[in-house]
């Protein structure tokens, strides 16, 4: 017996369309921290990977997307690894959105 398709269900490229469109798109090494980079070295590259983002048409996707995944490795979304993992501790939920927004 076959299974009708369920009508509420995407293709999974649907999920994944934004990242053609990422302004950051094939330069990894400004976005990952390499093994064992700190101080002055880590910040300067995400700078750098932070003024990538700020241009980028899908800096809002790419956000939603990190904080939903708790993505804890590299920029995603103009936001640091720093900065994701604060806005998700004091959101009170862990989802990195507010419950007025």
């Amino acid at each position: 017996m076959r299974r009708k398709p369920d009508a509420g269900l995407r293709p999974v490229e649907a999920l994944w369309d934004w990242q053609q469109r990422a302004a950051c798109r094939g330069l990894g090494s400004y976005f990952y921290s390499p093994q064992g980079e700190r101080g002055r070295s880590r910040r300067a590259r995400e700078q750098r990977a932070l003024a990538i983002c700020a241009r980028c048409p899908v800096l809002e996707a790419c956000g939603a997307f990190a904080l939903g995944a708790h993505e804890p490795y590299g920029v995603w979304g103009g936001m640091t690894e720093s900065q994701r993992r604060q806005i998700l501790e004091s959101d009170g939920t862990g989802t990195g959105l507010n419950a007025t927004g």
